[in-house]
């Protein structure tokens, strides 16, 4: 009879391994081959093993490569988006902060309906915004300036929802009440109790802005027309075009082949990891904020 339940047992264990061992040869060997590439030159790529071990002086020549690429624009997108991203962030926060409170503990004409506006931008895929977007950029006349990144990514929905579920779940209503019975005006329990206690859901909400604001690709593209105003993402775009494998005519007499491209992907991938690294306690605090009511 035992051996009986323990063949079920063994039988799904066995499924799960195998299920496991499929994403890791679908997703992590990608990314191994990814970080490998660098180290080896093009034609080794296509002769060598898929996951073998080139020389860190091949990075160095890649890295070489990548900074000649029209006189270091590499640099020049990178600056980009750090630029765009911390400004976007900064908006971000003193936009999604104050209006998720609002929403959740302020009653005013509209809420509700710009409760739901909201939610609906917020689940709409980003790309349907983007002619409108645009076409209102142009009316302003902020095309071709850092404004006409900065801005419409700032307004960021999902950070005002969820700002709007840890004020409306977690923060306890007595201590707001306590305020007012001393005196405290609407701006000063929102700026001595509100944002105090939002600190984990503000650090979620920016770790999800900056992430986002850094891998913009379409905005950028449709609204910045000069190679010296790319953000990384772009640029990447940009030099992808100048790699012969893909595309033999601009890539002719350039340096930049495969492992150069790998080299410039990885580089655009640190700083988000990096930051996940270093944020990891603050994202866990910050999604398990509103799991409680207060």
């Amino acid at each position: 009879m035992l051996s009986r339940l323990k063949r079920p047992h063994e039988s799904a264990s066995l499924v799960i391994v195998v299920l496991l061992l499929a994403l890791a040869v679908f997703f992590v060997v990608p990314v191994l081959w990814l970080v490998l590439a660098p180290t080896k030159t093009a034609g080794e790529l296509i002769h060598d093993g898929p996951l073998s071990f080139g020389s860190l002086a091949n990075i160095g020549t890649a890295w070489q490569h990548l900074i000649a690429f029209q006189d270091g624009v590499l640099l020049v997108w990178l600056r980009n988006s750090a630029i765009y991203s911390a400004l976007t962030l900064v908006l971000t926060l003193l936009v999604s902060v104050p209006a998720g409170y609002a929403l959740a503990l302020m009653n005013f004409r509209g809420r509700k309906t710009l409760l739901a506006v909201t939610l609906v931008v917020m689940i709409m895929p980003s790309a349907t915004l983007v002619l409108p977007v645009f076409l209102e950029l142009n009316q302003f006349g902020l095309i071709g300036t850092i404004w006409s990144v900065v801005l419409p990514m700032a307004f960021y929905p999902f950070g005002v929802y969820l700002v709007y579920i840890y004020f409306a779940t977690s923060l306890p209503r007595e201590i707001i009440e306590a305020a007012r019975i001393d005196g405290c005006s609407q701006l000063q329990v929102f700026t001595r109790i509100a944002l105090p206690l939002a600190k984990p859901v503000a650090g979620l909400v920016a770790f999800f802005s900056f992430v986002g604001n850094w891998n913009n690709f379409f905005l950028p593209y449709l609204v910045l027309p000069n190679s010296d105003q790319f953000p990384l993402q772009v640029g990447l775009n940009q030099l992808l075009s100048s790699t012969p494998a893909f595309n033999p005519v601009a890539g002719g007499g350039l340096n930049i082949t495969s492992p150069e491209l790998a080299l410039a992907v990885i580089i655009a991938i640190l700083p988000v990891l990096v930051l996940f690294v270093f944020s990891q306690r603050t994202l866990v605090s910050g999604m398990l904020a509103g799991s409680t009511k207060g």
